[in-house]
Formats: C-alpha cells, structure tokens, sequence
C-alpha cells in the first residue's frame, strides 16, 4: 500500500512539474515573457498582478484564455496587447491556468 502511494505521489509531482514547464515553455515560444514578468511589471502587467485580479472569479481560466487569443487595451493601461490569434485554445487556456498559478 505504501509502495502504491509512493508511486501515486512521484506521478501526480511529475506531471504537475511537465505541465509547468511545458507552459513556461510555451510562454517563451509564444513571445510572452518579451513583455510580461511574473514578479514585475515590464510592457503588461505582472502575472503576480493578474492573479490578483482574477482571484476569486470562478471562471478565471476561460477568461484569461479568451483575453490571451483576442488581445486588447485599456485593462492594465494604454499599451495594447495584441492578439495571439496563432495559439490554440488549449495552449491559451495551458498558459492561463500556469499564469493564475503563479507563473513558475
């Protein structure tokens, strides 16, 4: 029984760490931290920045995704970010669940 949780344990660290780095990956591949840090404001905000925004909001996740694919401006300031019309919708929503979870 041990062993079984032993084994349980190393997967779930596993794949919370590959899905982790696989979005930090894809925000590199994708151009994101060129303007946006997870401790500081750069271009955009700061993702420690968007977490507090989106706190509490049961739906976060899908709207941080559509706000990544439709880009905009006005929400953090004048610059605008634009459209990540490339990105499918499971990498938005991929990079929207690694951001409200702290970007690391």
């Amino acid at each position: 029984m041990r062993l079984l949780y032993v084994m349980t344990a190393t997967m779930v660290a596993t794949l919370v760490s590959t899905t982790a780095l696989a979005s930090k990956e894809l925000a590199q591949k994708s151009a994101c931290l060129a303007c946006h840090a997870a401790d500081k404001k750069l271009v955009g905000p700061a993702y420690h920045d968007v977490v507090k925004k989106y706190a509490g909001q049961k739906d976060a996740e899908a709207i941080l995704a559509k706000s990544i694919k439709a880009g905009g401006s006005g929400k953090w300031g004048p610059v605008p970010m634009p459209a990540q019309t490339a990105l499918s919708d499971a990498d938005a929503t991929a990079l929207a669940v690694w951001i409200l979870a702290g970007a690391k």
